[in-house]
């Protein structure tokens, strides 16, 4: 699924974001980069519609209608409910009315692939922190979005935590060709498993590349940035 932003504007007590034009590619991974209080997660969520915009337009694939059978947003606080693992994994699949056979087989594929299978049976509230992580991400994959949207996915966890999620998200844009748009304060992350990047900074885009082109950029603030040295 592409994405396009026209003329965003979003305004609290000031202007925290003002971006003209944006386009997310189709099948692409999009990492969204930039210091504190830059924009980013006022971005991610105007996409995912759960923030109202104060201008500009959204468009998914051409349209502004909001895709909500085709997307999905993961936070970086996993939200779970009282219940097993098993039950939040499959809960996005029951509400579309999924056979129940169906519905076991696609939650064993996707625990087996986040290697969480030992967890399904257990309660999501007495789960670690890195493993609700890997629940919510299950969730969000189990029905397939065409876009995934990720505000920083991988925050606070153990490094082999972070291999094992980055392996899933490539793998499912590889396969599915999911469009995933994600922030992270970790660059070598973004250098990782992004085919673009985007640096926000003062809620304005400074540059989006391709990640070689990002990395081995002139531009004074992309350096800036990447050297540390762009801290507000």
């Amino acid at each position: 699924m592409e994405v396009k932003t026209e003329e965003l504007l979003k305004i609290y007590d000031k202007e925290v974001l003002n971006v003209k034009e944006l386009v997310f590619k189709s099948g692409l991974i999009t990492a969204i980069v930039g210091p504190n209080g830059s924009g980013k997660s006022t971005l991610l969520n105007i996409i995912a519609a759960t923030l109202k915009k104060d201008g500009g337009r959204v468009y998914y694939d051409g349209s502004l209608t909001v895709p909500l059978q085709k997307m999905t947003i993961v936070f970086q606080k996993p939200f779970l409910i009282d219940a097993s693992v098993y039950m939040n994994i499959a809960y996005p699949l029951k509400i579309r009315k999924i056979p129940k056979e169906e519905i076991k087989d696609r939650v064993e594929k996707i625990a087996r692939d986040l290697n969480i299978e030992d967890l399904l049976n257990k309660n999501a509230h007495h789960l670690s922190g890195g493993e609700k992580a890997k629940v919510s991400l299950a969730r969000a994959l189990i029905f397939k979005p065409e876009l995934l949207l990720l505000d920083e996915p991988c925050a606070s966890l153990d490094p082999y935590i972070i291999t094992e999620i980055e392996k899933i998200l490539l793998k499912i844009n590889k396969e599915e060709k999911t469009t995933i748009i994600l922030i992270t304060h970790d660059l070598s992350e973004a250098k990782r498993i992004a085919d673009e990047i985007l640096l926000l900074n003062k809620g304005k885009v400074v540059a989006l590349k391709k990640r070689d082109d990002f990395f081995n950029s002139d531009d004074e603030t992309v350096r800036r940035f990447i050297n540390g040295e762009l801290l507000i």
